[in-house]
């Protein structure tokens, strides 16, 4: 459960010090019935999110810690038979506001609330990793946005972990479906890369197999080439466009990295999508399969209306590219828009088309990305697998 700063009635701090903020405040309703304990978040928003139902201390928070991410990690303990995967989701976990992802051997640590803000809560975090697995290091990596948002402190740029201390392990290889990615630790979105979307990467493929086979592909928005890369074991042709160079240099290392296991050529486009799209509709080009996996265009509310119109343009102008019968999987990150909006704007797109599409599949995120039915933020991933006539 959050509490929202706009709804909290009366704060009650007590007589610390008032530059220490608490990490734990008790939540009680207008009658003073106690309903659990929260982490405070004096800056955010959001300014409570509960991890109890009793009162608890920070010691026995700090033992809650403990135990739920050891069964995040039990959870996933057929996941961790391969290289990559989300170790710790958040409120999906029962730890709002931390997020745990495992690439290879390294284990990367972002911490999004206040509360989670202390040497003793990364020492529990820390330790409990290392009793469950056994990576070369295990780093922590801010979200800037979220740090500004909750005044977060600046994170150590050393390890919170390393079983080297003279060369700690920041950079290193993992693997999805059978294709090797390169990983920094220091560069990239998100905590690295998108693990999110593993499962729809190969879903992609194995229909562009039977829809589009041997065929030309599109994506759009390719980050460091995920979809791309595996498009291209099974197409002739493989375009990916987006506007950070920094991306498309590490997509063209994940190429190199892969060649032998695509059978298509593939390039990289810099610049925009919207611009690029609207130039090449324009041109009639003609793809056999295209995929869409922009970022969260709402990243609040309010934005929720222009977000549907950039969604709207971008659908629109794919499927006036895409060849009868052909293959879009259109993705949403953004949470504020939820899955009957974002299938109703592309619908609105496909009319506009003058297209037919017809529903394959329904997909989120990556089974390690858990959906808890009683708090829909964690339902934030939409991808719609679709036939265009």
């Amino acid at each position: 459960m959050w509490v929202y700063a706009s709804d909290v009635e009366s704060l009650e701090l007590g007589d610390s010090d008032p530059d220490a903020v608490p990490a734990l405040l008790p939540v009680a309703d207008y009658r003073g019935m106690l309903l659990g304990t929260a982490l405070y978040s004096p800056a955010s928003q959001i300014a409570l999110r509960l991890v109890s139902r009793e009162a608890i201390s920070e010691v026995q928070w700090l033992d809650l810690v403990g135990q739920r991410l050891s069964r995040a990690i039990d959870r996933r303990a057929p996941e961790l038979n391969g290289d990559a995967c989300r170790l710790c989701f958040s409120e999906a976990d029962e730890i709002p506001g931390l997020v745990v992802d495992k690439y290879g051997e390294l284990v990367v640590v972002q911490l999004l609330a206040k509360g989670l803000d202390s040497g003793d809560v990364r020492k529990k975090i820390v330790s409990t990793i290392r009793e469950r697995i056994q990576p070369a290091s295990i780093l922590e990596r801010p979200d800037p946005r979220i740090r500004e948002l909750e005044s977060l402190s600046a994170p150590s740029l050393e390890p919170l972990y390393t079983a080297d201390p003279k060369n700690p392990l920041v950079a290193t290889k993992f693997r999805l479906n059978g294709l090797a990615f390169h990983f920094d630790a220091n560069a990239g979105q998100k905590t690295g890369a998108f693990l999110d979307q593993r499962a729809n990467y190969k879903a992609a493929e194995e229909w562009a197999s039977k829809l589009a086979p041997s065929g030309r592909a599109l994506d759009v928005c390719t980050y460091q080439g995920g979809f791309a890369l595996h498009l291209a074991r099974v197409s002739n042709s493989v375009t990916g466009i987006d506007t950070s160079h920094a991306s498309l240099e590490v997509a063209e290392r994940n190429l190199t990295a892969n060649r032998d296991k695509l059978q298509a050529d593939v390039d990289w486009v810099e610049g925009d999508a919207f611009e690029i799209l609207r130039d090449w509709a324009a041109a009639r080009e003609q793809f056999d399969a295209i995929v869409l996996d922009p970022p969260a265009f709402a990243k609040s509310k309010r934005a929720v209306e222009g977000a549907l119109r950039g969604y709207k343009e971008l659908n629109l102008r794919a499927m006036q590219m895409l060849k009868p019968r052909a293959l879009l999987v259109t993705c949403s990150c953004s949470h504020h828009v939820s899955l009957a909006e974002f299938e109703g704007i592309v619908a609105a797109a496909a009319a506009d088309a003058h297209r037919r599409l017809r529903l394959l599949e329904r997909r989120g995120a990556a089974p390690d990305h858990p959906v808890v039915l009683t708090i829909p933020e964690t339902e934030y991933l939409k991808c719609l697998v679709l036939e265009v006539e």
